[in-house]
């Protein structure tokens, strides 16, 4: 990607929307252009402005951010990843987040950096969920998975590096980190993720995380 990553806020709290606006413009690689505070809105500015990346509040009044999140995520012409913030930390709107393809799961709890590398993640094709959040969001999608649609098995069988990689993507580990446990560049990370998400059939990181939990790729 050339240049800041453009963001779109999501919040009906305009207070928030400052402070979290204030957060991520202090970084020199991310330009916020524009704020919405309601998920309609938030569907129509999206299309208009062609963010990189949404930061999406969940309870506001019109549309919810999790409607707003379907309706981004399934429109064709918008290529923007979703990051969800949430002051709840319920398993139910992060799970039906989750259904809906948003790529990050934050609480607004969150530190500073933790927000500014989760909207550099999303940026990046990357996912990243919270901490908090992350052992019930994958222990509700591992249960709620109905019993007539197993989960997928690899259409060509995964290498032995990229079942290493699966299972340090499900450990939470981001690129970067990959690249440095196993001592090879981030390139090539990058294309063993993608290999994966591949073969898997999966759409993204958070599914890779889902999946090798299914699997029992880690403990």
């Amino acid at each position: 990607m050339t240049g800041p990553v453009r963001v779109v806020l999501v919040d009906d709290q305009a207070l928030l929307r400052a402070g979290i606006g204030t957060i991520l413009s202090a970084h020199p690689g991310i330009e916020v252009v524009g704020e919405a505070g309601t998920g309609a809105e938030a569907v129509d500015l999206v299309r208009a402005a062609r963010p990189d990346v949404v930061c999406m509040d969940v309870q506001m009044p019109d549309m919810d951010g999790l409607e707003a999140t379907r309706r981004l995520v399934a429109d064709p012409a918008v290529h923007a990843a979703v990051v969800v913030l949430t002051t709840f930390n319920r398993e139910d709107y992060l799970v039906e987040a989750l259904r809906a393809g948003a790529v990050g799961y934050l609480l607004k709890t969150s530190r500073p950096e933790q927000l500014t590398d989760a909207v550099l993640r999303a940026a990046a094709g990357e996912g990243l969920l919270a901490p908090e959040v992350t052992r019930a969001v994958i222990a509700r999608a591992v249960q709620e998975r109905p019993a007539a649609r197993p989960a997928p098995e690899p259409v060509v069988p995964l290498t032995e590096r990229e079942g290493e990689v699966l299972t340090l993507v499900a450990r939470g580990l981001n690129n970067d980190e990959i690249a440095a446990e196993l001592v090879v560049s981030r390139a090539t990370v990058k294309t063993h993720v993608s290999n994966v998400l591949a073969k898997l059939g999966l759409r993204d990181r958070v599914q890779a995380v889902v999946y090798a939990h299914e699997h029992g790729l880690v403990g």
